[in-house]
């Protein structure tokens, strides 16, 4: 009980912010025609909830990148630059504050802002999160943006914890005993992503974060589908077996009630065109794949598919590219 008393003053003291979008503070730049500059484009990486930037795990994918293609930047997403507060921000922090720094970092980086567009890679939550940054500001620009089990359409059910895993169970209690009051959906990440549709209407009046990412309160953002149309790419991974997100199918913009599953295709939010998904599946740059094994499952064979077919030079064509559809 005390450790939970302690966590609730440190999360009371975090800054509030409203659910309201802030302005991007640059102008995007126009994307480089130079095709033949065979310097691959940087890479950035966003981790998943109870991770952190400085991870081996992580320092080893990056290398594995620069394997394949040899001179790729990588750089790996922080909320901030001590390791375990990094960790701490995946659980407890303010999403819209959150996105903002990372627009604001990226932005600054010399190298990043100078290069015609990056690559991105997002790791579970971390998926969700990149798609944020692209449509709320997207500077510098998001080529191609891959996936894995992240939760674009939601979770209905918190992770489980470990034993030992105090912030984990602090933030489970949290979400279970108060979702959509305001002090959690302003300190409480997951819940910021929480959708459950036996509470649609709790969902779209007090999210802080997915239900505006998503566009599905009756006001649409028109920048975000235009940010988001750009991409070259977005590919969404889902792990067959996964049994950490609930339900998996979140990863591929899925739908879930019960037992009845509607795919993306099928919903309001792709046929209305609501985030420029049906746009990006009509030039062929929408792709929904599957992966053997449970949550982040990662082999070093999936990993360079993934670096090959989807990243490189600026200019390069894309692996596995598919015809648009024209029944669309």
């Amino acid at each position: 009980m005390a450790k939970l008393t302690t966590l609730l003053s440190l999360l009371a003291a975090l800054p509030l912010i409203s659910s309201s979008i802030l302005p991007s503070k640059h102008q995007q730049r126009p994307l480089s025609d130079d095709d033949d500059n065979d310097t691959p484009l940087p890479l950035i990486i966003w981790h998943g909830l109870g991770d952190n930037y400085a991870a081996d795990g992580l320092a080893e994918i990056a290398a594995l990148a620069e394997d394949v293609n040899p001179g790729t930047l990588t750089y790996i997403i922080r909320i901030d630059d001590d390791a375990s507060a990094d960790r701490s921000a995946t659980f407890f922090g303010n999403l819209t504050l959150q996105i903002e720094k990372v627009c604001e970092d990226l932005a600054a980086h010399p190298i990043l802002s100078t290069a015609p567009a990056v690559d991105a890679l997002g790791f579970s939550q971390g998926g969700q999160f990149l798609r944020g940054y692209i449509e709320r500001c997207n500077f510098p620009p998001v080529r191609s943006l891959v996936t894995f089990g992240s939760q674009h359409n939601g979770i209905s059910e918190f992770q489980k914890c470990g034993n030992t895993d105090f912030l984990c169970k602090g933030a489970q209690g949290l979400l279970r005993s108060s979702t959509w009051s305001s002090f959690v959906q302003s300190r409480l990440v997951p819940a910021q992503y929480f959708r459950d549709p036996n509470q649609y209407e709790q969902y779209l009046e007090f999210s802080n974060f997915l239900a505006d990412i998503n566009n599905e309160r009756e006001l649409k953002n028109e920048k975000y589908k235009k940010n988001l149309e750009k991409l070259e790419r977005f590919v969404m991974y889902i792990f067959e077996d996964d049994e950490t997100v609930i339900p998996k199918e979140t990863s591929w913009f899925a739908e879930v009630n019960g037992t009845d599953v509607t795919f993306l295709r099928d919903r309001p939010i792709y046929k209305e065109d609501w985030l420029g998904l049906k746009a990006l599946d009509k030039k062929g740059a929408l792709k929904f794949e599957t992966t053997a094994g449970g949550h982040m499952s990662l082999s070093d064979t999936l990993l360079k598919k993934v670096f090959s077919d989807n990243y490189g030079p600026y200019g390069k064509k894309l692996g596995g590219v598919e015809e648009g559809r024209e029944d669309l």
